[in-house]
């Protein structure tokens, strides 16, 4: 009689859901009716549950059995008892069609209200088409393709039975020491935001209840960029017009995207753990911001509150977390094992439990997962849509906009890129020129080992028959063979430091070649969760390498691969050509030939500046003024032995073509506050190319409440300007443009004067000026 009531209550809402579907045009209304069916389908099923069951909705374990057969480890059966009573929410790591059917069916099949599992997974930059790096795809300043990217993405894990990813990671950051750095879009919040909510579009497309989209992510809520010194998971010292004003703008796009949830931080912030932060998840995402998502702690990251020193026990760090907002446990076993007890001490509120339960089901709702629970579990899908021709094409064009070109100096009248297909000889050396993997970059979800499209395979691609290829490796970069996917776990690396055995064979491959293309950087597990380093240089002995070959043939080109911002100044120095390629993805090889042959005019910007060393980590491009800024004296804020500046500066890249700027002009110099100011420039390229520029607008206020940057990134516009077209780009600036959290602690504009300037990067000196009264 129970199964038949519950029944009952959910065909009922249904019903209720499917007829409202039908009913009106107008699509705000229809919309609206919509959410209506689903609260009240939310509250009928809450009404049936008992509390062991909102707990457990509140819990997410990782798989870690074969979930296609049955457990064996006495934990593994603990995970399977539970989820046969319907006493979990979510899983992760369950990564087929097959997988996700068993795991379901434990659920459907056995637990009394039938509530649908999530499936979760860390799509981070493609599922099995991998794309470039998060970073790296940022360089590209194209949300029209990043959203792509995140679309192909989403088709993918979608059709290997997973709805949810945990991505994006929206986290600014200015260190290069920091590992993570590579997932994330760099350094500038305004950028950043507008990344993530591409990304956010990509994954959920415009209808979560479509079997080929998913529910994104925004992590990590918050600061996690931050930690001292670039280490993973450490301490976040900043003030609270910081947070405010660089760190939590992502978030609030996030929010007002409709991201479907948000992924609390490891860290801590001014000594509150994140995960037991009220005043971040309970009082402004969920109060202030109005958002109606749920929150997932990191992996372990409520009972890590003990660790912090924030928590005496598993107990008291549930208590903490659920009362600051922290909606489903990943891995922690906290929720499950103390919540009840929790509520019976009067230490937690029944009524948070349920708002919790209530966000969780919303989204399986909203996910058609009430209406079909085996929805994504279609092995059509996973056979016929995935890793597809087409999403390897697309990925290639992701790839070669991504590329930065960061040094391309004259030699011999004229520059050394691009390079002809019918030259002679090309030497193509480095430990990573014929590597498969490393392209595949960290994070690659199911991306194969071994691969990607090498350098050297698509250098063969690209030529004729006539160009004479030498390949050598040089040097080993790791000095330990590693079988595929070790790597991924171990925290210390062993570099090769003694073997120059094979940099007598590069030398002699250089000597013989017209030009060198030296693949050099980092490997795909420098960077990425954990892999924080101090040395952000040519690990082993590349830079020996690179020498070697520089004393015999200066025609070199470097395809830089790597996941962070490295020390590259020597490089920088002497070396006339260098291609900022990161980790691309699937499609590497013939993404990099593209651009080294000219068939691609590289556009990519950087989203992160360059330093000369690591000495001046952390390092971006709008900082504070001091009052010392500058001066030919000892006494000014800078540095006795290197710039201050950067190596190559935030928005920054070369094309195969010239870009001027001229015209800068406003429609008025004076603007209320809350009026409008139209600024426009004419861009004209010079060269013989047809060439895409991105045309970036940044501001100065040069005295408020606070002390403000001395240039903010407010708008970019990329651009395809034919060879000798003069286009003329348009800006507004407004309330939304000049606003800050001030120090008042609410977002407005103030009077004063302002600067802004139009070019093609943050460096620009294209300057105007206004006022505002």
């Amino acid at each position: 009689m129970k199964k038949f009531i519950v029944l009952l209550f959910i065909i009922s809402a249904i019903a209720l859901f499917n007829s409202c579907d039908k009913t009106g045009t107008n699509t705000s209304k229809k919309s609206a009716m919509q959410d209506d069916a689903i609260e009240q389908k939310v509250d009928s099923v809450l009404a049936l549950m008992n509390l062991k069951e909102k707990i457990g909705q509140m819990v997410q374990y990782s798989a870690s059995w074969d979930v296609t057969g049955p457990a064996s480890a006495e934990g593994d059966k603990f995970k399977e008892e539970k989820l046969k009573k319907g006493e979990v929410g979510s899983m992760l790591n369950v990564t087929s069609v097959e997988a996700v059917r068993n795991a379901q069916k434990l659920v459907m099949e056995n637990s009394r209200l039938k509530i649908p599992l999530i499936f979760a997974y860390d799509v981070i930059h493609g599922y099995k088409t991998i794309f470039p790096i998060p970073l790296g795809e940022s360089a590209s300043w194209d949300l029209d393709i990043i959203e792509k990217s995140a679309r192909i993405a989403a088709k993918e894990t979608s059709a290997a039975g997973m709805q949810w990813t945990f991505a994006p990671m929206i986290d600014i950051s200015r260190d290069a020491r920091w590992g993570r750095i590579m997932e994330g879009s760099g350094e500038d919040t305004y950028l950043g935001s507008k990344i993530g909510v591409a990304r956010i579009k990509g994954f959920q497309g415009d209808d979560l209840s479509k079997n080929n989209t998913i529910a994104a992510c925004a992590k990590h809520f918050a600061g996690y960029g931050f930690g001292e010194a670039g280490r993973d998971y450490n301490t976040v010292n900043i003030g609270e017009h910081e947070l405010h004003n660089v760190i939590l703008p992502p978030f609030k796009a996030a929010a007002e995207a409709g991201v479907a949830t948000f992924m609390n931080a490891f860290n801590e912030i001014d000594g509150i753990p994140a995960t037991g932060s009220k005043v971040l998840q309970r009082d402004l995402l969920k109060g202030e911001w109005g958002w109606n998502g749920f929150i997932v702690s990191d992996w372990g990251s409520i009972g890590e509150m003990i660790a912090h020193g924030f928590a005496k026990d598993k107990k008291h760090a549930a208590e903490i977390a659920l009362n600051a907002g922290s909606d489903m446990d990943m891995e922690s076993y906290a929720y499950e094992a103390e919540l009840e007890k929790l509520i019976e001490e009067n230490k937690v509120k029944l009524s948070d439990i349920d708002d919790a339960v209530k966000r969780i089901l919303r989204l399986k709702f909203q996910l058609g997962l009430f209406d079909d629970p085996y929805k994504y579990c279609d092995e059509e899908r996973e056979k016929n849509e995935i890793y597809t021709k087409e999403h390897l094409e697309i990925a290639r064009d992701v790839a070669k906009r991504s590329i930065v070109l960061l040094k391309n100096d004259t030699v011999k009248k004229s520059t050394l890129l691009p390079l002809s297909k019918d030259i002679n000889s090309i030497a193509v050396i480095g430990p990573l020129a014929d590597d498969k993997d490393t392209p595949l970059g960290n994070w690659r979800a199911h991306g194969e080992y071994n691969s990607a499209i090498s350098l050297l395979e698509g250098v063969k691609a690209a030529v004729g028959n006539s160009t004479k290829i030498y390949y050598e490796k040089g040097v080993e970069l790791t000095s330990k063979t590693v079988e595929p996917g070790e790597n991924q776990f171990l925290h210390h690396i062993e570099y090769n430091t003694t073997d120059r055995s094979g940099i007598a064979a590069a030398v002699n491959a250089a000597k013989k070649a017209e030009v060198v293309l030296l693949a050099i950087g980092e490997n795909a597990y420098q960077t990425g969760e954990g892999r924080s380093q101090t040395n952000i240089g040519f690990i082993g002995l590349q830079q020996e390498l690179l020498e070697a070959v520089y004393a015999v043939n200066k025609n070199i080109v470097i395809v830089l691969m790597n996941g962070r911002p490295m020390d590259i100044a020597w490089a920088a120095e002497h070396v006339p050509s260098i291609l900022e390629c990161w980790h691309l993805g699937s499609q590497s090889g013939y993404a990099i030939s593209d651009v080294l042959f000219g068939d691609y005019n590289p556009s990519g910007k950087l989203p992160v500046s360059f330093p000369y060393n690591v000495g001046q980590e952390p390092l971006y491009y709008n900082q504070k003024n001091t009052g010392r800024p500058m001066s030919t004296q000892v006494t000014y804020s800078g540095y006795n032995d290197a710039p201050k500046e950067a190596l190559f500066p935030f928005g920054y890249g070369l094309s195969y073509t010239n870009f001027t700027y001229s015209k800068l002009s406003l429609d008025k110099s004076e603007m209320d506050k809350g009026g409008e100011i139209k600024v426009s420039v004419n861009v004209t390229n010079n060269g013989s190319r047809d060439g895409e520029e991105v045309v970036q607008l940044y501001i100065r206020d040069l005295v408020g409440s606070l002390t403000r940057p001395i240039k903010e990134l407010k708008g970019f516009n990329k651009v395809m300007i034919k060879a000798g077209e003069t286009k003329t780009i348009n800006f507004t600036i407004n309330a939304e443009t000049l606003q800050f959290y001030t120090v008042n602690k609410k977002w407005e504009v103030e009077s004063g004067e302002f600067n802004v300037w139009v070019g093609g990067s943050s460096t620009t000196n294209n300057m105007a000026k206004f006022t505002v009264n």
